[in-house]
């Protein structure tokens, strides 16, 4: 399955939510989608997106909050499913595109094209619910399932190395920093209310 195809199919879902996505491929196909105030593409930051995910998840427990992340970034900090485990934000989804590479950064293979599982992962470290999905179908309903849940979640998309023919986006590093940190202090405002 194509990543993009993952994306459209939940991209309605994440209007609600607070996004936290990986540099390169993710970010460009989520822009090609259409850019929202509530997406925060974390550039330049290869294997934090989990962690900025968990860090807003505790802080902002009354919103659900999506963290779209590679297979190779999760590699870089796979300690952060230790600490998502630990804490057990039940309004974060995880989802881990792995397509076996690091696409982004010349498609050089990741530890999952030589059997690494990332679910089997999250399981052992003590992600209450995590899942492999080989299909659309499968992964719209895997997200769909986890939004209206209340449970820390991780979904591994297993996705072809395919991406954007270019990985640049329209729209600046720090016009996207603030104005993410504006909606969430929006967000923050509405919920004193």
């Amino acid at each position: 399955m194509l990543r993009i195809d993952c994306l459209r199919s939940i991209y309605d879902h994440l209007e609600n939510c607070l996004v936290v996505t990986i540099m390169g491929a993710v970010a460009a196909e989520m822009q090609s989608l259409g850019h929202r105030p509530n997406f925060f593409y974390l550039q330049h930051a290869m294997g934090l997106a989990s962690s900025t995910g968990l860090g807003i998840a505790l802080s902002l427990p009354q919103h659900k909050v999506v963290v779209l992340d590679g297979d190779g970034s999760l590699l870089m900090n796979l300690g952060t499913l230790s600490t998502m485990a630990r804490y057990k934000p039940t309004n974060l989804v995880h989802v881990v595109f792995d397509n076996e590479s690091l696409l982004s950064v010349g498609g050089f293979p990741t530890a999952t094209a030589t059997g690494t599982d990332l679910e089997g992962a999250a399981h052992a470290c003590g992600i209450p619910r995590a899942a492999t999905v080989r299909s659309v179908d499968d992964f719209k309903a895997a997200f769909s399932q986890a939004i209206r849940g209340n449970e820390l979640t991780t979904i591994v998309a297993k996705a072809e190395a395919a991406g954007p023919k270019v990985f640049v986006t329209g729209l600046t590093l720090l016009e996207n920093r603030f104005e993410f940190a504006r909606h969430v202090r929006e967000c923050r405002m509405l919920n004193d209310e």
